[in-house]
């Protein structure tokens, strides 16, 4: 590896931090001060933390260098400074949920996930901005590349911070669209594995067939890192099963015997979509099938998921209903007007047509299927343009809906960008439960660009 300043150490990625570590030219304790240098200089125009506490995560550093001096085995994140969405429980700091109603709520232990990455030795640098109750209504948040825009969300902080080189590595949820959005709004990687692969345990309950954990990072390596440490069987996830981990790492290593085809799928949202992102995606397929004869056919989804949209919003708006019961009767006055409607129109949806919706997502899932049959990966916007200008939306999430609903797994890969110079992102879907063969496919791909 070569040499480095350590000042500057906040912008190696996680894996080539932990390399430096590995090597003795870097201490936790020199990347953690780093991550603080940089907060300190963009934090104020950008936004992305929520509760920082400089003395518990130094605290956690030196801890992490004085282990690692003593010879001892260390885990695959030893000392790497990590954000956490601020709807996931954390013993250490405040989780307050992106509401005024839960002010002050301090959990007695982590989540889950939370534990899984304190036991790889993980430094948990601090909380990040969510929406509000983790759905529509911004945070302070705003986009690193223009703080005018918007940075998506629900998992705003989580991208920004990432994206702003605040910290290598952030976890988020998504249940629209609140991980693959926001990372294609900021620039950067980001992961929705499939659902029930990272346990929910000690995060918000939104939306319990819906509800996803999801990563940020700055690379497709760092992803599959900190995927390694994370998708582990907990049985207190109801909608996990125990098999075993798809080791993303040493699968994304493989060669691939055969190359992957990919199927171009516009959705039935392509009508939202924005002229430079039709015009962007027709190139890139373009430049790809040029270099590398069919390797991308275009697809377009069956009649069937025209309606995928309103059984989403029925599961979602009956569950934000149901599981934000408490926050709406004691404090409604003190929530937003977008997620007060959000409820009322929850409230007004009978078992019935909730059940019947849930009930559509096999059939959805099902019909996807068939495509995996014959493509390795989908490929899709992740967004229908770059950040909308503006602090008072976090964008649409229309182009993740589907995958969300599936259960599918979804990357964003940074690729394409505005003349505007603002991201935007390219959207790969893999078949349910093969995260790590979307991984497999999205280093091939990445190559490929490469080669081109």
């Amino acid at each position: 590896m070569s040499k480095f300043d350590t000042l500057t150490a906040n912008l190696l990625s996680a894996c080539d931090a932990r390399k430096a570590m590995d090597e003795g030219l870097l201490s936790s304790q020199e990347l953690v001060e780093a991550c603080f240098a940089r907060i300190d200089s963009l934090e104020e125009s950008i936004g992305a933390w929520t509760h920082l506490d400089k003395e518990i995560a130094m605290q956690q550093a030196r801890e992490a260098d004085e282990f690692r001096s003593r010879g001892l085995r260390v885990g695959a994140l030893h000392g790497i400074p990590i954000g956490i969405k601020d709807i996931i429980d954390t013993r250490d700091y405040a989780t307050e949920l992106g509401t005024v109603l839960h002010e002050g709520r301090k959990p007695s232990i982590d989540a889950t996930l939370v534990s899984l990455l304190k036991e790889a030795g993980a430094i948990i640098l601090g909380k990040t901005v969510t929406t509000e109750l983790a759905v529509l209504e911004p945070g302070k948040t705003s986009n690193p590349h223009n703080n005018a825009h918007t940075p998506g969300g629900s998992s705003s902080g989580s991208a920004a911070a990432v994206a702003s080189a605040m910290v290598p590595l952030a976890v988020g949820t998504q249940t629209n669209g609140s991980v693959i959005r926001p990372a294609s709004f900021c620039g950067i990687y980001g992961f929705k594995p499939s659902f029930g692969r990272i346990s929910r345990q000690g995060i918000l309950k939104q939306s319990p067939p819906l509800d996803t954990v999801g990563l940020f990072a700055r690379c497709l390596d760092d992803l599959a890192l900190i995927a390694d440490v994370v998708m582990r069987y907990d049985a207190q996830d109801d909608a996990m099963s125990p098999i075993a981990p798809p080791c993303m790492i040493s699968v994304m290593a493989e060669p691939i015997p055969v190359d992957p085809v990919f199927a171009f799928v516009r959705t039935p949202a392509w009508d939202k979509t924005e002229q430079v992102t039709k015009d962007s995606f027709r190139e890139l397929i373009e430049a790809i099938n040029e270099s590398k004869p069919k390797t991308i056919d275009i697809f377009d989804l069956p009649e069937q998921f025209d309606t995928i949209f309103e059984d989403h919003r029925k599961v979602m708006e009956a569950d934000l209903a149901r599981n934000f019961a408490e926050e709406y009767t004691r404090g409604k006055t003190q929530l937003s007007k977008g997620l007060c409607s959000m409820i009322e129109r929850g409230q007004q949806i009978t078992d019935q047509e909730y059940n019947a919706s849930v009930a559509t997502i096999a059939d959805y899932a099902s019909s996807l299927d068939e495509i995996f049959e014959l493509y390795d990966a989908i490929l899709t916007p992740a967004t229908p343009g770059p950040a909308p200008a503006g602090l008072h939306t976090t964008g649409d999430p229309v182009m993740n809906t589907i995958w969300t609903f599936c259960g599918t797994p979804a990357l964003n890969l940074p690729l394409l960008q505005s003349e505007e110079g603002l991201p935007l992102g390219v959207q790969l879907v893999g078949e349910k439960n093969d995260d790590a063969r979307l991984f497999r496919s999205a280093r091939w791909l990445l190559d490929s660009l490469n080669d081109l």
